[in-house]
């Protein structure tokens, strides 16, 4: 049985789900720093095993990030993302009754932008913002 569960922020549960989708994970300590900033959260799982989530950073009044949205490999394709998608986007709702004008945004990887679109989301250079961009480390 498929249950949502909002602000649960698991260090263990997130980094599992890291793994599950390939992404890096990283040190406990990290991920529970993340995790402690994070604004709004959603975590779904099938039975106990958690198998998606998703967050909100920002400071909930001029801008709001959604971030590590993921759904474990045995259930994409399968609405878990979108589940995940419509209770960030219900919370980003709740807080644009105080402002209007709050800048939501994501950033998505490669090949999974159509996901995204179908919620709303344009590329930056569709829009008057000019060009995402992300330090690059210098190692």
């Amino acid at each position: 049985m498929i249950k949502i569960k909002e602000n649960v922020n698991d260090v263990q549960e997130f980094n599992h789900l890291y793994k599950e989708v390939g992404w890096r994970v990283f040190p406990d300590e990290i991920s529970r720093k993340a995790l402690a900033n994070t604004f709004y959260s959603v975590s779904v799982y099938n039975g106990d095993e958690i198998i998606g989530y998703g967050r909100i950073i920002g400071d909930s009044i001029c801008f709001l990030y959604i971030h590590s949205v993921m759904v474990a490999p045995l259930y994409q394709n399968k609405k878990v993302g979108t589940l995940i998608m419509k209770k960030l986007l219900k919370k980003v709702a709740e807080v644009k009754k105080e402002n209007p004008n709050l800048k939501v945004y994501l950033g998505s990887l490669k090949g999974k932008e159509d996901f995204y679109k179908k919620f709303g989301f344009v590329a930056r250079s569709e829009t008057d913002l000019g060009e995402a961009m992300v330090l690059k480390d210098r190692v």
